[in-house]
């Protein structure tokens, strides 16, 4: 049974009416014309097609989820007894956060209301049954706190916000209607909404990734790192310690110093970078935007090589002994979520690698918006046998031949399939 006590200073709570179970109609108060004024609005400057108006969106749904996440993280980081209860725990004991259920709302909002909810399909990491229960309804309502700020915000990044508040049942009908199973036919959308939980409410990395895929193959994808420092040697260190750095010497007002959001569309042969939207800014998708490629390094004895934090994730002592057959002379980088990918595609490390231990299966939202993102940035990521990733199987990589492999050049990626073909036998995962 969950219990949480809710600090109203930091998350007023409305009183509300009950949940009913299901909703036929969602959000009427988002018209069909402000969709239609939210989707011509969202196109990308460089062309109108349908493709660069669905990757404008899905840039701008991350981006105001960033902006959820920080505030909710600034909270968890809060003296104990002076943050309430923004956590709590899935039956597999694995943390999850207002956050998780605020941030898939809100893409689920933004998505719905550009294109249509009857076109809106969507695969998501939350579910919303823990919210349903009596004794959840505070954590409900904390989640219901934090949409509806978020989402005033909406104009900021060229979005159309509901008329009025979102209610818990809205809420819970947001969440839950991120029910497909994916497949090998039709297009939806992949989203993980917190990436790396466990470094969220450790004040660390963590990732926001959302990805499009249609008939089987990832199409475009975004992830934002809201810790992501644009120093790379400010990821060997735990985020606390840069955050007391910053105030110790902090950096030029208006410096762009961390926070990024990354994305690229299949077959446009590069992938973009753009900081975090200041409070006093506008949305420009155009002006913010840079060019990102991987590195060149293809000398091992050069490369940086990043892995998974947890040894629950990934085996380090398999990994450990494939990096040195290879040649890697360097420490691991370990860091959490989908920031490994980031890393890659801007150059800040050559290598990542995961292979889990027997039993444990990938799913489609750890990976889909970094592969596509590395492979536009010039990388090179498949499985362990040299083979793509399949995203048509539903929310599972079925298929996937030992672990993941992502690359900076096709050079190193050979060395490291190989060293696996050599090793695996022996590898007991």
């Amino acid at each position: 049974m969950l219990s949480f006590t809710i600090n109203p200073a930091i998350f007023p709570i409305p009183i509300q009416a009950p949940i009913p179970v299901r909703l036929r109609h969602l959000c009427a108060s988002a018209t069909a014309e402000n969709r239609l004024v939210w989707a011509e609005q969202s196109a990308c400057r460089e062309g109108d097609g349908k493709m660069d108006r669905e990757l404008a969106v899905a840039v701008k749904a991350v981006q105001i989820a960033c902006t959820l996440c920080q505030k909710v993280q600034e909270a968890l980081l809060l003296p104990a007894g002076q943050n309430g209860s923004l956590k709590t725990s899935k039956d597999d004991r694995s943390p999850v956060t207002v956050a998780d259920w605020a941030v898939q709302a809100t893409v689920s909002w933004v998505l719905s209301q550009c294109f249509g909810e009857e076109h809106t399909s969507i695969i998501a990491e939350e579910d919303e049954s823990a919210l349903c229960a009596s004794e959840s309804t505070p954590l409900l309502d904390s989640v219901v706190s934090s949409v509806n700020r978020c989402l005033t915000e909406a104009p900021r990044y060229g979005l159309i916000g509901p008329e009025n508040e979102l209610q818990r049942h809205e809420i819970v009908e947001l969440i839950g209607r991120c029910n497909s199973q994916g497949g090998p036919k039709g297009r939806f959308w992949v989203l993980d909404p917190v990436d790396g939980t466990l470094g969220f409410v450790r004040g660390d990395q963590y990732a926001i990734a959302l990805a499009l895929i249609e008939d089987g193959e990832v199409v475009l994808g975004v992830l934002g790192c809201p810790n992501y420092p644009m120093k790379k040697e400010w990821l060997n260190y735990h985020q606390r310690y840069y955050r007391l750095m910053s105030k110790l010497s902090p950096p030029a007002f208006g410096a762009w110093h961390k926070g990024c959001v990354l994305y690229a569309r299949k077959g446009g042969g590069q992938a973009w970078m753009q900081p975090l939207l200041d409070p006093s800014q506008v949305f420009d998708l155009e002006k913010s935007a840079r060019v990102i490629q991987v590195s060149s390094v293809s000398d091992p004895a050069s490369a940086t090589f990043c892995e998974p934090v947890e040894k629950a994730n990934s085996s380090h002592l398999f990994t450990a002994g494939l990096v040195d057959t290879v040649g890697v002379r360097k420490q691991p980088l370990r860091v959490y979520s989908m920031v490994k990918y980031a890393a890659v595609a801007r150059g800040h490390a050559e290598i990542f690698m995961k292979f889990a231990r027997a039993g444990y299966k990938e799913k489609v939202w750890d990976h889909a918006a970094g592969v596509v993102i590395i492979e536009e940035a010039g990388g090179v990521v498949t499985d362990a046998r040299g083979s793509p990733l399949d995203f048509s199987k539903g929310i599972y990589l079925e298929g996937l031949d030992r672990g993941i492999i992502a690359c900076s050049g096709a050079l190193l990626h050979r060395r490291i399939i190989e060293a696996v073909d050599a090793s695996w036998d022996s590898s007991n995962l």
